[in-house]
Order: structure tokens, then sequence, then C-alpha cells
């Protein structure tokens, strides 16, 4: 299960609580109406966002950043010190986008007893591929959400994965629409669902083609 800090169907905590693995994101926003398991807690660990999770303490004692096993670093420093000098040119107000904290979440994860991964710049690289179908306007970089997404579906090529939380919306920088469909497009060929417990039905089903 992956959830993402969109909103969720009411009736989900259980379900989400119910699968096996329960990816979550940053500051885990939707803990508690989206149930309270987490195993690991998948980060932004460049630029501001990283900066200011590792200097608050209210985010490190967050009872999903507790619980979780493990935490993933989503942003590939070899990727983002490439892209520096990209930005530098085509989105000058975003001097500090590439920071790289990587080193400091580590450190953390030992201080904090749990697993640190960093993904890939292979899946972040495959994902602009498999957006360009989609013809998005020009963008910073794929949201986390969605190379969290990508990189489960080549991890576990054999688990059922489900998604809830995401609404496909926010920064300006992500290629939200072309997310979307491309999303859309994996739900489609059935590898993975979306969690959207339908009124009057029990909260355990799942409506593996829903609008996103």
């Amino acid at each position: 299960m992956i959830v993402g800090n969109g909103e969720v169907p009411p009736g989900a905590a259980g379900l989400i609580d119910s699968a096996d693995l329960v990816i979550r994101f940053n500051d885990c926003r939707t803990y508690g109406a989206a149930g309270e398991k987490t195993d690991v807690v998948a980060i932004c660990n460049t630029g501001r966002p990283g900066k200011a999770r590792l200097a608050s303490a209210e985010w490190a004692s967050h009872p999903a950043l507790q619980q979780a096993d493990a935490i993933w670093s989503v942003r590939d420093p070899a990727k983002f010190t490439a892209l520096r000098a990209v930005l530098a040119i085509s989105h000058p107000e975003l001097d500090d986008f590439c920071d790289d904290y990587t080193a400091d979440f580590a450190r953390l994860c030992v201080c904090l007893g749990k697993k640190h991964s960093v993904i890939s710049r292979a899946v972040h690289e495959a994902v602009d591929t498999q957006l360009q179908v989609f013809a998005p306007e020009p963008y910073v970089v794929p949201s986390s959400g969605l190379i969290v997404i990508a990189f489960v579906l080549e991890s576990f090529r054999d688990a059922d994965l489900t998604i809830a939380g995401f609404g496909h919306e926010g920064w300006e920088g992500h290629p939200f629409e072309a997310e979307r469909k491309l999303v859309e497009r994996w739900i489609g060929e059935g590898r993975l669902s979306r969690l959207r417990p339908l009124e009057g039905v029990a909260a355990s089903s799942i409506q593996s083609a829903a609008p996103l």
C-alpha cells in the first residue's frame, strides 16, 4: 500500500492498516485518517524540504517515522548533481533545489536504528521516458509519489500494489497531468489498483480501474 498525502476515502484506514507493507511520504499528513501502520517513509532528500525535515524535531518524533523500519531517499544525489547546471539556466530561482542531504538522512537513520535506501536515478530517468508518451508541458522533475510507485512496481513485481491519497496536483514543477495518465495506464494494465471503498460496499473492496 502506497499512501500519498492527498484525500483518502472515508473508511480506508482499516484496509490500509491491513496491508503487508505501507509506504508514506515526507510529513505523513494523512496519518490517522489513512491509518497508522507505517513501514517506510519516503522523503525528498534535497533542497528546502530535505533541509527543513532534518532541522525539525517534530518531524523526527512523528509516530509514523518512529514506527517505520526504513527511510527511502527518493532523489539520487548523482541525478540531482547532474540537474544542477541545467536548472541554473532553466530555473535560476531554484538555486538550492539540488542541495543534497542524503548523507544527513543516512546518519539520522543510524541514530534512529532504521534502514536507509536511495532510489536509483535509473528509476527517475525511466519515469521521464514513460511520461514523454503523454507530451507533458516542460517540468522540473517527476513527483516523489510517482518515483516511488515506479520503484515499487519494479522491485515487487509479484505484489498486489494499491495506492491511496494521490490526487495528482500540487507544485507546478511536477507534470501532474501526465503523471495521472501514466498511473491510469498502469491501472488499466492491471499492474496496480487504487483504493476506493464504494458507498454501501464493504471496506475491503478495491476498484482496480477507478479514475484518479
